[in-house]
């Protein structure tokens, strides 16, 4: 009898690993090797050239010179970074990325803030605070978001002139606060519609107003979406190019303007070594913001920054 069932057992177990059984694992493991090995491709794709970058960066000239652009530094040296950072020249000007970065970290800070706040009481308005044409105000905004920042260049230009402020930090600080508004209003505005209105109708009942449930019911709820905000802000402000070699002057010019400027530098010797290390500096910014929120940043996309 009992080598009756162990024989049945055997059957049932051969049964359910027969040819229909391993199938899917091996189909499971062919796509787990395809999808893994595909991710790999494009990472080594986008990494090689900051493998080349930070290695280049990190050699002198004449190792550089013997043409091994993939090879580790023999002798690893920080002179070019130093060097970058407080030394290449541009023009009469040898002091480096360093001007350009008090620059940018000026403008940055005030145009993030202002933006961000203005944005998000704008967008908590549209969602809850509905007015005689609102819908109206938020197409406009939602258009202004995708007009060709190239079509606005010369009326900003008369505009900046006029109130005096062509040139200066701050007329950039109020450019990258109007043209960040808009795409930054209709984000705050999706994710606080995504808040549930019974809350905002229980406030309403004891007797908070406007600001009370922004700041007591809204602002606390909506730490995700102003991590976006920022990464976006940052970023965008901080690698911007066009606005910055426009509306400023060579005293103020942002950290990505004087990189360019050291980068394509036409005397003496090009220094491949050097514009690494200032190419890598200009970028450490919005990486760094990056690497420390990214989680956060992807909360705030599920959470509603694209619904609405």
């Amino acid at each position: 009898m009992a080598d009756l069932t162990a024989s049945s057992l055997s059957n049932d177990r051969a049964l359910r690993s027969g040819p229909a059984g391993p199938k899917p694992r091996r189909r499971l493991s062919r796509a787990n090797i395809i999808v893994y090995g595909t991710l790999l491709v494009f990472s080594l794709y986008y990494l090689l050239p900051l493998y080349v970058m930070v290695v280049t960066s990190l050699k002198g000239m004449p190792e550089i010179r013997l043409g091994n652009v993939f090879a580790p530094p023999v002798e690893i040296t920080f002179a070019p970074w130093v060097k970058a950072w407080a030394e290449a020249c541009t023009g009469i000007n040898c002091d480096g990325l360093s001007r350009g970065f008090w620059n940018s970290v000026q403008i940055l800070l005030p145009s993030v803030t202002l933006s961000i706040a203005v944005a998000s009481v704008n967008g908590y308005a549209l969602a809850r605070w509905r007015f005689k044409g609102s819908e109206l105000f938020f197409t406009i905004l939602i258009i202004g978001a995708f007009i060709p920042y190239q079509t606005m260049i010369y009326p900003i230009v008369i505009m900046l002139r006029e109130i005096g402020l062509m040139g200066d930090l701050g007329g950039l600080v109020l450019v990258h606060t109007v043209f960040g508004m808009p795409i930054l209003t209709l984000l705050f505005r999706n994710y606080f519609v995504s808040i549930p209105e019974e809350l905002f109708k229980a406030a309403r009942v004891d007797g908070a107003g406007f600001w009370g449930i922004y700041f007591q019911i809204f602002l606390p709820m909506a730490l995700p979406i102003f991590v976006v905000a920022i990464i976006l802000q940052v970023t965008g402000i901080w690698n911007d190019f066009l606005f910055g070699v426009i509306y400023t002057r060579p005293e103020t010019y942002p950290m990505t303007v004087q990189l360019n400027n050291i980068v394509n530098s036409v005397q003496g010797v090009r220094e491949y070594n050097v514009n690494m290390a200032a190419t890598l500096l200009t970028g450490l910014v919005p990486l760094t913001i990056y690497f420390i929120s990214g989680k956060l940043f992807v909360r705030g996309i599920a959470a509603g920054a694209v619904k609405g």
